[in-house]
């Protein structure tokens, strides 16, 4: 059976298409559970509005379905809490302060 650990190391190789940082690092990924041989998955874009949605969701039912032991994977998107750079790991806030200091600016 596929780890959650497994799961999150995929999921790192996914990019935001319209940021350079990967989805885990970007804070998008809210909840990983792993169930028999289904991955469920609770995620969120850096806006409601966002065209790539679906491309995003995508590339990670795929990167997902590409791990040894996972039959299907169900991605929920979840809206509340909305996405803040806050929700950045520390390398994903380093990453964003980088490419968007205003970001940060309070």
């Amino acid at each position: 059976m596929v780890t959650k650990e497994e799961v999150i190391q995929a999921l790192k190789k996914v990019y935001d298409p319209e940021i350079p940082i990967n989805i885990v690092d970007l804070g998008l990924i809210y909840n990983v559970e792993v169930k028999d041989d289904v991955v469920y998955i609770d995620m969120t874009m850096t806006s409601p509005a966002c065209p790539m949605t679906f491309f995003v969701v995508a590339l990670v039912r795929n990167a997902v379905l590409g791990l040894k032991g996972v039959r299907d994977v169900k991605v929920r998107l979840v809206w509340d809490p909305p996405w803040t750079p806050d929700r950045a790991t520390e390398e994903g806030k380093k990453l964003l302060r980088k490419l968007y200091p205003w970001l940060f600016e309070k």
